[in-house]
């Protein structure tokens, strides 16, 4: 058990932590926070930014502990959760390049008119900050869980995992509150340029989502 416990903590706290930094990308979700919170005051814009976080957080536990049994349930497979992501991935990212949904002056007056709370979850929380991409991660997390062997070392490894996650939306959460200091720094141009480029490299791991679930789909995963 002395042994286990470090090897445990490398792959499922740093590992987790590590990939689910990667994929869920706080920076590229910025533009749509600043977006969504364009007039509030600063504490709604706090309470904002944390009910996001704790939406991500509930999304990715419920992930990896049910989201493996959802998808038996259904008879989808992970080739056809990664096309679907891709998809919803690509789509969110060519709103943010073209629709009146990105921080264009023009789309302020409907976003404002958003209920706070629909906003944390979404579209900031789901798809925005733990989409498709996240989800499929988690779920393969919960996979590798599963293979740990001894039920105590199962759990020693999934509150480690839980652990990683939450870390990973205390990032997020540190990010958000900056962004009103950030949006200040860059000015509404930069802001603009951030969101169409944002919206640019979501479309192209969209594609990319795509492509890994048909090479998977065509091995038969």
């Amino acid at each position: 058990m002395t042994f286990v416990v470090p090897t445990l903590i490398s792959a499922f706290g740093a590992g987790s932590f590590l990939s689910l930094l990667s994929v869920v990308n706080p920076p590229a979700t910025l533009p749509m926070y600043l977006a969504l919170s364009q007039g509030m005051d600063p504490r709604a814009r706090k309470r904002l930014a944390r009910r996001a976080c704790l939406y991500c957080f509930y999304i990715m536990v419920v992930s990896l502990f049910a989201g493996g049994l959802v998808l038996q349930a259904f008879g989808i497979s992970y080739g056809a959760l990664r096309v679907a992501g891709g998809i919803v991935v690509a789509i969110l990212g060519h709103s943010l390049m073209y629709d009146k949904t990105g921080s264009g002056p023009s789309s302020m007056p409907d976003t404002g008119a958003r209920p706070v709370s629909n906003a944390g979850f979404f579209p900031l929380a789901m798809p925005g900050i733990t989409g498709p991409g996240t989800i499929a991660v988690v779920i393969g997390i919960s996979t590798e869980v599963r293979e740990v062997g001894a039920f105590s070392h199962q759990l020693l490894a999934y509150a480690i995992t839980v652990v990683a996650m939450f870390l990973v939306c205390v990032v997020e959460w540190l990010l958000l509150r900056s962004a009103p200091r950030v949006s200040d720094r860059l000015g509404p141009a930069g802001i603009e340029v951030m969101t169409r480029l944002s919206g640019f490299l979501l479309i192209c791991v969209g594609v990319q989502f795509v492509a890994s679930g048909v090479r998977t789909l065509i091995t038969g995963g």
